[in-house]
């Protein structure tokens, strides 16, 4: 089903500065039982979202598994088909295009997938992988082609005489390189990344991030970039949004974010984030959300995650957190929560008393390593590192 007419009435003026904009956009899906397939009722996956994603950016989208994140990636570039809603790329409605100018429209976006062993067919080969968008949309052929193929395998950090080879073959991070170079190949403006990271090693993680973000500054990429973890999305990202049940519920630079988070539900994100610091773990306030995440199909009144709010039950269970569904508004300048009570939020350090804008080493001092550095190492007795490190917990400051 395609977007209502009724959501286009109300769209808001195209910002030139925009990208892709998303106008209260929804995804359900239809739970059918019985014989004749009879529907009984839809998972709002996606129900009313609205932001945008500016030209040369990385829009980082976390939340909870199941909250629709990866949904509305895939509708932002209509692999999933929206029930209403739009989504506007460059001006353009995507909503409302047919299958060619919409196949057209594709050299313009592209997707990498989460997991890099499924989304690679296992019977073609690197070369046929990557040049396959290439004959899709007749960018070049012949030895243009292969030309291209090897640039764009080098583009990513892989050998061009990989070309023969299967999917098989590599590893966890170099099949996830493959998925970017096939997601390059038509040299697109946009790319939805959907947790390129999340199936891989830690130290792989790294070097994807590295790529992706190495990439975007040489080929002024845009970025929609899903994860689940906050520290990485704070690593790459311009700006971050904060999806729970299907809704966004806060949306800010990162420093502006992570620092003073206005809505609840991401402070209760920060405060599960694991602190490699004793002494910092130890004074941070921890927040454990009580019960389940409620179900798609029938979202709770009000703010949806007022069943869940620990601020909820510390003011008291105000009505209209149960009555009257918050709008995203304007905390300081472009950060905006959901939330009636944001300002109280504020007055408090939950979520956010662990967080520091200056690390503290609390192992080796650094007069310690810098007698061990000076080439020292064969006679440096422990007496002599004990003189130089200087009493126990001396909070050094990290360079």
């Amino acid at each position: 089903m395609t977007a209502t007419a009724g959501a286009r009435t109300t769209l808001r003026p195209h910002d030139p500065d925009n990208l892709v904009e998303v106008d209260d956009l929804k995804v359900h899906f239809p739970i059918r039982s019985g014989l004749f397939k009879t529907v009984k009722g839809t998972v709002k996956a996606v129900d009313g979202v609205t932001f945008e994603v500016r030209r040369g950016e990385t829009l980082g989208l976390v939340g909870e598994s199941g909250c629709g994140k990866s949904t509305i990636g895939r509708a932002m570039i209509r692999l999933r088909e929206p029930t209403a809603g739009t989504v506007r790329f460059d001006g353009v409605d995507l909503t409302s295009l047919k299958s060619g100018a919409l196949r057209r429209m594709r050299r313009r976006m592209q997707i990498i997938f989460q997991d890099p062993y499924g989304s690679l067919d296992p019977r073609m080969t690197v070369g046929s992988i990557v040049s396959e968008p290439i004959e899709t949309h007749r960018l070049a052929k012949g030895a243009a082609k292969k030309e291209r193929v090897a640039e764009l395998l080098r583009l990513v950090g892989l050998d061009p005489k990989y070309v023969k080879r299967y999917p098989h073959e590599f590893s966890g991070g170099q099949r996830q390189r493959i998925g970017v170079a096939r997601a390059l190949a038509v040299e697109p403006e946009f790319i939805v990344c959907d947790e390129p990271i999340s199936a891989l090693d830690v130290s792989i993680q790294a070097q994807v991030l590295n790529l992706l973000t190495d990439l975007r500054s040489r080929l002024g990429l845009t970025y929609l970039f899903v994860a689940h973890d906050l520290s990485v999305v704070k690593h790459i990202s311009d700006r971050v949004a904060v999806m729970y049940l299907g809704k966004v519920v806060e949306v800010g630079p990162p420093d502006q974010l992570y620092a003073a988070p206005g809505h609840p539900y991401t402070r209760a994100l920060l405060s599960a984030v694991p602190v490699p610091d004793p002494v910092s773990e130890r004074k941070r306030k921890r927040v454990i959300l009580k019960g389940d995440v409620p179900s798609p199909v029938n979202p709770p009144p009000g703010c949806r995650f007022h069943t869940r709010c620990w601020l909820y039950e510390r003011l008291g269970k105000p009505e209209n957190c149960r009555t009257i569904d918050p709008p995203l508004e304007t905390i300081d300048g472009q950060h905006r929560a959901a939330c009636h009570y944001a300002a109280e939020a504020l007055k408090t350090d939950v979520g956010v008393a662990h967080l520091e804008h200056v690390q503290v080493r609390r192992g080796t001092p650094d007069a310690a390593l810098a007698l061990l550095e000076a080439g020292k190492a064969d006679a440096v007795t422990e007496a002599e590192v004990a003189a130089a490190a200087p009493a126990a917990d001396t909070g050094a400051v990290v360079s």
